[in-house]
């Protein structure tokens, strides 16, 4: 019997606001065979879609790159404002092994699909996480640095050349990244205040790179619609640094400016697990084990 191969793939694109242009672009994972369409969220302030997906390994590269060739038809990073980070109009397409084949299998179908995507769309790509050719680019922010205007102005830099096509940044698209990587958790934590000063100070405290929690990637966002502030953050090992643990951080940090923690949220999917292991802290249950949760014992 052959075993069932899963690979999930969670595209984030530089599109937020116009939901018609979203709607268009998701079709194109819609109506690729062998790929099932799990979720896709927009936001507003970040001007960013998350859409997820899973497949065959062969079907999700398809289904990616007829993504990426919607998005660079129709979205123009010239126009493009968001709080997110971001160097192109499909800015990023990690790879994530589920079931049925390995890491490397992974790094060798983003590889494929970085070269396809330069080659047919003249678009330059870089590969990160597990694909990176370079040690820097396993960490996406090194990737992403300056932003879609501060790549346009130092793409030509050697230390700054893409993996696939010339040191040039397509006209209306930019620059795309291509790599694989192990499932992450995007969490977000809103603020009861419009002073985004500490939302920054905050995520500065949690991330890693300023000496924070191992394996969290974190920034400051205004939420200018709602009157809030968020704390916009990536969880890269949730087993290491659970979810309660950031969030109870966070919360003491807020505390200080006599700020409030008025809300958070999931984007995209995450693992049961994590999800499990804020309970089971929050609920300060003793011997808890998965397999009493009643859907579980089920399966």
């Amino acid at each position: 019997m052959t075993q069932t191969q899963i690979v999930q793939c969670v595209p984030n694109i530089s599109e937020g606001r116009r939901l018609d242009v979203v709607e268009k672009i998701v079709d194109q994972v819609r109506q690729t065979e062998g790929v099932q369409l799990l979720d896709y969220s927009s936001d507003h302030d970040h001007n960013r879609t998350v859409i997820t997906y899973v497949g065959n390994l062969a079907s999700v590269q398809e289904a990616s790159f007829r993504l990426t060739q919607e998005a660079v038809r129709l979205i123009n990073m010239e126009e493009h404002q968001g709080a997110h980070p971001r160097i192109g109009a499909v800015d990023v397409i990690p790879f994530i092994p589920i079931e049925g084949l390995t890491m490397k299998e992974c790094v060798e179908g983003a590889t494929a699909l970085a070269k396809r995507i330069n080659r047919e769309l003249q678009v330059p790509t870089y590969l990160y996480g597990e694909a990176a050719t370079k040690t820097a680019r396993k960490n996406l922010s090194t990737i992403r640095k300056g932003n879609y205007e501060g790549l346009k102005g130092s793409i030509q830099e050697e230390a700054r050349h893409p993996d696939f096509g010339e040191p040039k940044m397509h006209e209306t698209a930019g620059a795309t990244v291509v790599g694989a990587r192990m499932p992450l958790v995007a969490f977000n934590v809103n603020l009861g205040t419009s002073k985004k000063e500490i939302a920054d100070i905050i995520a500065r405290n949690v991330r890693e790179r300023n000496g924070g929690f191992k394996n969290v990637k974190g920034m400051g966002v205004a939420l200018e619609e709602r009157g809030e502030v968020q704390v916009s953050m990536n969880l890269e090992d949730y087993q290491s640094t659970p979810i309660y643990r950031v969030l109870e951080t966070i919360r003491r940090e807020a505390a200080r400016y006599g700020v409030p923690v008025v809300g958070t949220e999931l984007i995209g999917l995450v693992p049961q697990q994590a999800l499990l292991d804020v309970a089971n802290w929050y609920l300060q249950l003793e011997g808890f084990d998965s397999n009493q949760v009643l859907e579980n014992r089920l399966r």
